[in-house]
């Protein structure tokens, strides 16, 4: 006898924000009678740090304080000890959003080394000789937007690299680098002479990780991804537009707490024909407006 467990929230794109209410419903599937010992669901959001390898052995004190950060847990019963009837089962819940205490709901991140995720559990208990069903789903919290309005702060700069001579006079500019994170990161870019041909130029963001405590920090830089916006020896003063999306899940409103940090970066980067690099680095400030 076979019988199965899901969970389904209410809102097709799983995002919600603090002090909303996570609703939805369990589904049980049998062809036949199902006897359980209760159906629970528990609600649980972490913070996960981990040390890269380079760190490991250098910050002994790391080990004590990098343990998961329990940002909000709660647990219900959904249905008490008894028979469920076969066929499809639907059973309504809620959850409240609400922290305890000063604690506050991070912006769900998946990174490398700060990883903040949310999660709803379905547990069925059942007898010995049948085996417990369990389900997991993943749900998304939003910070709450923020109210004041974001002024773009453009950048603008020239790579003139004094020990390469390659490149002269590049101009291009960032329309900001205090970005809205549902909105692309834009700007131009011209190349106005150059010695020796270029291969491609490229866009990489970075995302910097900070993992610590009193003792110490690691800090780690990693790609999220890699956008090419030109290929070969471009045409001379023609303006490049830069364009990139910012990704789901990989992105987060930059983010600095006691025990760690989540902060974001673009680079330019321009790949001579000889291979040889050049690139230009900017810290971006993502927040949600």
């Amino acid at each position: 006898m076979s019988a199965s467990l899901d969970i389904r929230l209410k809102r097709a794109n799983k995002v919600y924000h603090e002090g909303e209410v996570l609703a939805g419903v369990v589904v049980i599937v049998s062809k036949e009678t199902v006897q359980h010992q209760g159906i629970s669901l528990t609600m649980e959001g972490l913070v996960n740090l981990q040390l890269s390898s380079k760190s490991v052995g250098v910050f002994e004190a790391f080990y004590n304080s990098v343990k998961p950060i329990q940002l909000i847990t709660s647990n219900i019963e959904v249905v008490k000890p008894g028979k469920v009837p076969g066929g499809k089962t639907e059973i309504p819940f809620e959850f409240p959003l609400h922290t305890k205490g000063n604690k506050v709901l991070y912006e769900t991140y998946h990174g490398v080394f700060v990883n903040i995720q949310y999660t709803l559990r379905c547990d069925m208990k059942r007898s010995l000789l049948a085996k417990d069903l369990s389900k997991t789903c993943e749900f998304m919290v939003h910070c709450l937007p923020q109210k004041a309005k974001l002024q773009p702060t453009p950048v603008d700069f020239n790579i003139t690299p004094e020990t390469l001579q390659n490149i002269r006079n590049k101009h291009c500019h960032l329309d900001a680098t205090n970005c809205v994170i549902t909105q692309p990161l834009t700007g131009e870019l011209v190349v106005q002479s150059s010695d020796v041909a270029i291969k491609s130029i490229e866009l990489q963001l970075v995302r910097v990780e900070t993992c610590g405590c009193a003792e110490g920090y690691a800090r780690d830089a990693t790609e999220i991804q890699n956008i090419q916006i030109a290929e070969g020896d471009v045409c001379h003063s023609l303006p490049i537009p830069i364009y990139m999306v910012f990704p789901r899940l990989f992105t987060c409103p930059t983010l600095e707490t006691t025990n760690f940090k989540v902060e974001f970066e673009v680079n330019v980067v321009i790949v001579l024909h000889d291979d040889h690099l050049i690139t230009e680095n900017f810290p971006l400030k993502l927040c949600r407006v």
